[in-house]
């Protein structure tokens, strides 16, 4: 079987898995290290260090390894932030100018400054080759505009969610996962949009995580409305606390109780 080796990498500024295809140096975690990917010469922070993967396993790595960063190309890497940010400041009022429905997310140059790399947002497909050809002429290097979706601009912007922290697409969250308004249901959530979406308005990827441990506990305890057997006789259930494997019953004469899902199954379980 053949082996390839690769370091998994991020972006400095938010999070995201960047597979690079290693050479004989090994690095470690947080280092920075200066690589060749399809946008261009970039420095990355190593996220894993170096692994090896049998080469059917993946389709393409993003791109190979370069060498170690040094203190001259950090320097570098902050100061292109800061032209970027100019650059993102021009973009916006040259926009406007042509009268472009799209909202910009965020400018980046990569190390080398060969390339200035502009993410936006739009509902529908944007005809900016005049706007190209603006920012071409102002910065002398070579532009391209990237159209993203709402996840990727929460991902870029980052902020902090509901739970009251930053949220997990910024910080560690490498690949979006899909989820369902299902899994929602299953962990009994409210439905509301406003109490299960994150800064994206898509559902909160955070559903994703619990969601197997729901699955699993739902099918060791009853449904709501049948009737059971328990230690105490028969009785309708009437709730459950998943997290527990508590089920909540009520008897004919309104005494309620609750048991552990062990207690029922002692006592037969689900009839």
């Amino acid at each position: 079987m053949i082996m390839i080796e690769l370091i998994t990498a991020t972006q400095l500024d938010y999070f995201d898995n960047i597979y690079i295809e290693a050479k004989e140096d090994k690095v470690e975690r947080d280092d920075f290290i200066i690589t060749e990917t399809k946008r261009g010469i970039e420095m990355l922070r190593v996220v894993k260090p170096n692994y090896h993967v049998p080469k059917d396993n993946i389709v393409e790595p993003d791109g190979r390894f370069v060498r170690r960063a040094t203190e001259e190309d950090v320097e570098t890497f902050h100061n292109n932030q800061s032209l970027a940010q100019e650059a993102l400041g021009f973009c916006k009022e040259a926009v406007v100018k042509e009268g472009l429905d799209m909202q910009l997310v965020n400018a980046k140059y990569t190390l080398d400054r060969k390339k200035l790399i502009f993410n936006f947002t739009a509902d529908e497909r944007v005809d900016f080759r005049n706007l190209v050809r603006v920012l071409a002429t102002r910065f002398k290097t070579r532009i391209e505009l990237r159209q993203i979706g709402v996840r990727d601009e929460a991902k870029y912007l980052g902020g902090i969610g509901p739970c009251g922290r930053a949220h997990c697409c910024s910080t560690f969250l490498g690949d979006f996962v899909p989820v369902s308004i299902q899994m929602a249901k299953n962990q009994d959530l409210s439905l509301s949009p406003t109490k299960i979406s994150g800064a994206c308005g898509r559902l909160m990827c955070c559903l994703n995580y619990e969601d197997e441990y729901y699955e699993d506990a739902r099918e060791q305890m009853p449904d709501v409305g049948q009737t059971i057997e328990t230690p105490d006789g028969r009785a309708v259930v009437i709730g459950m606390n998943i997290l527990d494997l508590v089920v909540k019953v009520k008897y004919k004469d309104d005494y309620i109780r609750e048991y552990h899902c062990d207690e029922l199954n002692a006592a037969g379980g689900v009839q």
